[in-house]
């Protein structure tokens, strides 16, 4: 089985909305029981909160429905987890940080995947959900795309 984690600062918009569809994508795909995913914050503060109520209405809107509780990853996590993928490059930063250094090679932005590498703009500050979505949305299909054309779920 193949861990895959998903990270933001809070964990209550950019990461569960990538878990939620990353495993939406994953389930169409077949694949979803090759695949242990979940989402966490750099941050403790949301620690606890739900998803945030305009994250979990732009997923209802595309069919993606779901629930996840706010943490904060662990060196602990870093190590079970294949791949760790961040959506902007202060929570690269970061969470490398929290982690005294340690396994820097398996943390990536997840838009690093599509053909235009970017960060995912906070929804918190930008209020626009919608491009969130779009952007984390366009980097799970390019990653799924990636773990099976590289043979990564065989």
């Amino acid at each position: 089985m193949l861990a895959v984690a998903f990270v933001c600062l809070g964990n209550i918009c950019r990461s569960p909305m990538a878990e939620l569809i990353f495993l939406d994508l994953a389930k169409r795909a077949g694949v979803s029981s090759k695949l242990l995913i979940d989402s966490f914050g750099t941050s403790d503060e949301e620690e606890g909160n739900g998803i945030y109520p305009p994250a979990l209405k732009v997923l209802s809107e595309h069919g993606i429905y779901g629930s996840h509780t706010a943490k904060q990853m662990t060196l602990p996590d870093v190590m079970r987890f294949d791949y760790i993928l961040v959506m902007e490059e202060r929570n690269r930063t970061r969470l490398v940080q929290n982690v005294g250094g340690k396994y820097a090679d398996k943390i990536k932005r997840l838009c690093d995947y599509t053909a235009r590498p970017r960060d995912v703009a906070d929804p918190w500050y930008t209020r626009d959900f919608d491009k969130a979505f779009n952007d984390i949305y366009d980097g799970c299909k390019a990653f799924l795309e990636y773990l099976i054309g590289e043979k990564k779920l065989d």
